[in-house]
């Protein structure tokens, strides 16, 4: 009896196991394992991911034969304890490291106006890995009721030389969330920002039903704590995936330093048409520079290049002093894996074997080992 499939989307994951929105077959998520040849090949399964997952006997029997039970078909919930099996992982149209996610088409930077306050320098710092993920930005600044319009306007200003159009949101009062739920209908999107901006409360809103815990801001720092601690997709209920991203306040640039000024908006437009003098140019003040100095975040700039150097500089020792390099796998976690000497196990490849024979010939006196040969 050949298995009944449908493809869906995972949305979560739970140590070895998967919950995956089918698309077809059932209206609620089902809980499926991974098949050991995916294990096998080394094929990971992560959260966003497209897959072909394989139903359980307690969904077949719902199946009808002659349409293969997939066509707009709605059926219950599988039987407790009966698990699909991923089959299959459909290629990925983006991979983000960290956190985990395929096939994400956006992220949405949550950050708040007040309580906690906006803080130009964090805000830079998570625009600019934003923007490392190679994703659309969507820029939210909530909790606009808490300040006057002098403020608004200030901000809308400033981030407006940045190259970004904030999305002014008030979550108590529910201001601005038709014009973001336009940008993330129909998409994959991730929501991300420091904590205690109003991210899980936001959720709420965008997502009916969702229970997500809503911690209140620290009174001490003034900065939320963390509050989601995993990454899970919602549905939401004009089509469309949103996932909340772990809140951290201070995103890693794991960049390399001569594509660090193409993050910046203000330093792709600076560069557009022109070149600096020297080719390795890293805008630092060299001779004929074509990004100059003369912007708001250059000072940004410096500071996160400086940081981005010595970041650079500590895993080249690491790999010089232990013979290991780091390497970051497709789950986002780091790892270890020795380093192997260069070309010392490179095969020789024909060609190349007949170009030493061939040369060997030519410096070889022929005269000189006729001598030896026995002619009869």
């Amino acid at each position: 009896m050949a298995k009944v499939t449908d493809d869906g989307t995972v949305i979560a994951i739970q140590a070895n196991y998967y919950w995956v929105r089918l698309q077809n077959v059932t209206s609620e998520p089902l809980l499926c394992t991974r098949r050991t040849r995916l294990k096998k090949v080394g094929q990971k399964v992560m959260v966003g991911d497209q897959v072909r997952v394989e139903l359980p006997p307690s969904l077949q029997l719902f199946i009808d034969g002659n349409d293969n039970g997939t066509k707009n078909r709605k059926v219950p919930l599988a039987a407790e304890g009966d698990l699909g099996a991923i089959a299959k992982v459909y290629p990925r149209r983006t991979v983000l490291e960290r956190p985990p996610v395929a096939n994400a088409e956006q992220i949405c930077l949550v950050f708040s106006l007040a309580d906690p306050p906006l803080e130009e320098w964090q805000l830079s710092r998570f625009l600019v890995q934003a923007e490392a993920t190679g994703l659309e930005i969507s820029l939210c600044l909530n909790k606009q009721d808490l300040v006057d319009e002098t403020e608004v306007d200030h901000w809308g200003h400033r981030l407006g030389a940045w190259g970004y159009t904030p999305i002014l949101l008030s979550v108590q009062n529910r201001w601005g969330l038709e014009k973001l739920q336009r940008k993330l209908t129909r998409r994959i999107s991730l929501m991300a920002g420091p904590s205690g901006v109003g991210k899980s409360s936001l959720i709420n809103l965008l997502v009916p039903g969702v229970e997500q815990q809503v911690k209140k801001v620290s009174g001490k720092l003034r900065k939320g704590r963390h509050t989601t601690r995993h990454v899970e997709l919602f549905d939401l209920p004009d089509g469309g995936l949103l996932a909340d991203t772990p809140g951290f306040n201070q995103p890693d640039l794991a960049v390399e330093p001569s594509q660090l000024i193409n993050l910046f908006p203000e330093g792709r437009q600076r560069l557009q048409g022109r070149e600096c003098f020297f080719k390795d140019c890293l805008h630092r003040g060299e001779p004929d520079c074509a990004v100059g100095q003369n912007w708001e975040r250059y000072e940004h700039y410096l500071t996160f290049l400086e940081e981005v150097l010595a970041r650079q500089s500590l895993e080249q020792q690491r790999e010089t002093d232990t013979g290991l390099k780091t390497k970051t796998g497709s789950d986002g976690q780091e790892y270890d894996e020795p380093k192997l000497e260069t070309k010392k196990y490179r095969r020789h490849s024909r060609r190349q074997e007949h170009q030493e024979l061939q040369s060997y010939c030519e410096q070889t006196d022929l005269n000189s080992l006729q001598g030896n040969w026995d002619w009869e």
